[in-house]
């Protein structure tokens, strides 16, 4: 149990100490680079999808 309470406060003083966190500028920035790539990548996986479809169709009707 002293090895868990050990690592808990370990643990805290890392977080609170020694790690340094972003500015809330660099945090919102971060946040709209990771939307915009997520829209990305949403568009790329729709534009996919609709080709295959449009083929599969296309190949079904034959």
């Amino acid at each position: 149990m002293r090895r868990f309470i050990n690592y808990l406060k370990e643990s805290y003083a890392e977080m609170t100490k020694k790690v340094t966190w972003p500015t809330w500028d660099k945090l919102q920035s971060s946040a709209i680079v990771v939307m915009v790539a997520s829209v990305i990548i949403a568009l790329m996986i729709f534009a996919m999808d609709f080709v295959i479809e449009t083929v599969m169709k296309f190949i079904y009707t034959l």
